[in-house]
């Protein structure tokens, strides 16, 4: 038999729960830890679709507008072949380019051991560029341990 305290506890989790769900509009929870800082530039469209993406998708994201990127690229460790228009850092991760928000999601549950995912070049179907052309594009995971890049995810 669970005390009087228990169950309040478990009614104030399963509400926070359901608020998460509706809140996310993604059926998964957003998290008050799930920021996502993007390095940018102040004239790219497409990565401000990105951002918006990554916002419908229950993330909070602060964005840095700079005019060159590729100081930021080099200090995350993202390998020249992986790069793209955006750089973003959550939990410990390097994001480069068109992540999709689900891609993240699942980096953020399964913790793999690398730096992080790469929508290598601007795929004309990934989040943000939204082409709707039919093209199937790949999430790169790179920076495991003496490993080489990795496909993560099919699109």
């Amino acid at each position: 038999m669970r005390s009087k305290f228990a169950k309040s506890l478990h009614t104030a989790a399963s509400a926070a729960m359901l608020a998460g769900l509706l809140l996310s509009g993604t059926g998964i929870p957003a998290l008050a830890s799930d920021v996502v800082d993007v390095w940018k530039s102040p004239s790219c469209g497409c990565c401000t679709g990105w951002v918006k993406h990554m916002q419908a998708s229950g993330f909070e994201v602060k964005t840095h507008d700079i005019e060159d990127v590729d100081p930021v690229k080099r200090a995350n460790g993202v390998p020249e072949p992986l790069h793209s228009c955006h750089t973003a850092t959550i939990g410990g991760y390097v994001l480069e380019g068109h992540v999709p928000a689900a891609d993240v999601r699942r980096l953020l549950a399964e913790r793999p051991k690398a730096t992080g995912l790469s929508v290598p070049g601007m795929p004309a179907d990934a989040p943000g560029m939204d082409m709707n052309m039919g093209e199937p594009y790949q999430v790169i995971l790179f920076g495991q341990p003496g490993g080489k890049p990795a496909v993560y995810a099919n699109h």
